[in-house]
């Protein structure tokens, strides 16, 4: 074998070292007791409860979407897999609609989901969506990032002032000046 068949199957060996067998484990109790203490700590006007229910609700659906978009490896991997129709779903919108749909479905008095997008503007990057949930009544950039998507399924999470590797803005607003939304929902805030 010579050093150009070594070095073109690297990336098939790193690739395949990083496949799972079915989707990643769920939270534990302590990463979803940290995601609702960090919900809680976002405004007093934040039920408890809610976090709570907000926070157990989002690692059982990352759980429930990685099993649903057959994840077993890395998130650009599965991109490719889901492009070339090998599965179902998972690119990073898809986890952000899901997640931020079944978390909307609740109903929550003290708590709103919104939506973000990342890179939209950067030629050298590709699009990156997320969900977001913050307190009723504020605005979306006071919240936390909910992103099954960066860690191949595993819930990653982080409040959008302290996410150092993405520089979101409102979905809305980047669909709207890209001419990628054709109607809004009046009096929705962002």
């Amino acid at each position: 074998m010579n050093r150009r068949h070594i070095l073109l199957g690297v990336p098939a060996l790193i690739t395949a070292c990083s496949l799972r067998d079915g989707p990643p484990n769920p939270g534990t109790r302590q990463d979803i007791d940290a995601l609702a203490s960090a919900i809680t700590d976002l405004s007093p006007a934040i039920d408890p409860a809610e976090a709570r229910h907000a926070a157990d609700l989002a690692y059982a659906e990352t759980h429930n979407l990685a099993a649903t978009y057959q994840i077993t490896g890395p998130p650009l991997l599965h991109n490719a897999q889901v492009n070339a129709g090998q599965k179902p779903r998972g690119l990073c919108w898809h986890w952000a609609e899901d997640l931020e749909k079944r978390l909307s479905t609740v109903g929550y008095r003290t708590l709103r989901m919104h939506r973000a997008i990342a890179n939209a503007d950067n030629p050298l990057r590709i699009d990156h969506s997320t969900a977001i949930i913050a307190p009723t009544g504020a605005r979306w950039h006071a919240g936390i990032v909910l992103d099954p998507w960066r860690h191949g399924g595993t819930l990653h999470w982080v409040r959008v002032a302290d996410d150092t590797k993405y520089n979101w803005q409102d979905r809305e607003t980047v669909l709207r000046r890209h001419g990628r939304i054709r109607y809004v929902k009046q009096g929705a805030d962002t």
